[in-house]
């Protein structure tokens, strides 16, 4: 388990980022408009586990180039503490033999460790447990306020360029989740999807997506998203590397083939 390096952060951060609703609860809101790249509607979308909630596949999408984005490879998820026997069952059937935690470790002590399919690694990304305690302060007045130091907190770019490495060079399927599954989670499938080549209205449909798997009304930051939280971390990632290609260079340390690699995989 990765230990935070900093715990007054640490424990800030596991309160602003563990908001939830029960994974059973009857969905009442509707789903984003989709656009004309996406192939899966919400329900085909879905894995359909009843002690996780949004877990969805990843893919189903058409890059503005006319590839499609492969399903069947990558998974979204909340933390899989509670997941159930048949779940993992589930998971092991989509083949998950990789499971990036992006938790910070209290949160991980908080909630309990996941449950994972038999033989599947585990990885503990803490893309935030490097923040000062004034940071985590900041960061706990506002679940958004989270989105920029996706970009800058110290860690936070290695963690979410191992998911991405793993995604281009595993062969079996991999998950990623954090606790909620839509924000340190609703950043790497944004990255995800833009380094394939999706467009911009899409990626935010995927985004957003969460506020309808976790039935959040509109403007519901916790236990939803909205649009301005990601607005948020690519406008940081703008100001901080210059533009998206310098921060997947320069921030994530991605290289030619690393993109080459996750084409490779992950578009049809």
């Amino acid at each position: 388990m990765i230990r935070p390096r900093t715990i007054g952060a640490s424990v800030i951060l596991a309160a602003a980022l563990t908001f939830g609703v029960s994974p059973g609860l009857a969905l009442a809101v509707d789903p984003p408009v989709a656009t004309g790249s996406v192939l899966l509607d919400p329900a085909a979308r879905s894995l359909n586990l009843s002690g996780v909630q949004n877990a969805r596949d990843a893919g189903g999408y058409r890059t503005t180039d006319g590839h499609v984005v492969r399903t069947g490879l990558v998974f979204r998820t909340a933390a899989l503490g509670s997941a159930t026997t048949a779940d993992i069952a589930s998971l092991a059937t989509h083949n998950v033999v990789s499971v990036h935690d992006l938790r910070t470790g209290y949160e991980q002590l908080l909630a309990g460790a996941d449950k994972i399919p038999a033989g599947a690694t585990e990885h503990h990304d803490d893309v935030l447990g490097g923040l000062s305690p004034l940071s985590g302060l900041s960061t706990a007045s506002s679940a958004a306020n989270a989105y920029p130091q996706f970009i800058t907190a110290p860690g936070a770019n290695a963690g979410f360029a191992d998911v991405i490495r793993d995604i281009a060079y595993n062969n079996g399927g991999v998950l990623f989740h954090c606790t909620a599954g839509k924000d340190r989670t609703g950043w790497t499938g944004a990255v995800l999807l833009t380094l394939l080549g999706v467009d911009k209205d899409t990626v935010y449909y995927d985004f957003m997506l969460s506020s309808y798997y976790r039935n959040a009304a509109a403007g519901d930051v916790n236990n939803g998203v909205t649009t301005a939280e990601l607005d948020s971390a690519f406008a940081q990632a703008n100001t901080t590397y210059g533009s998206f290609a310098n921060y997947v260079s320069n921030g994530l340390g991605l290289t030619a083939a690393d993109i080459a690699a996750l084409e490779a995989k992950m578009l049809a």
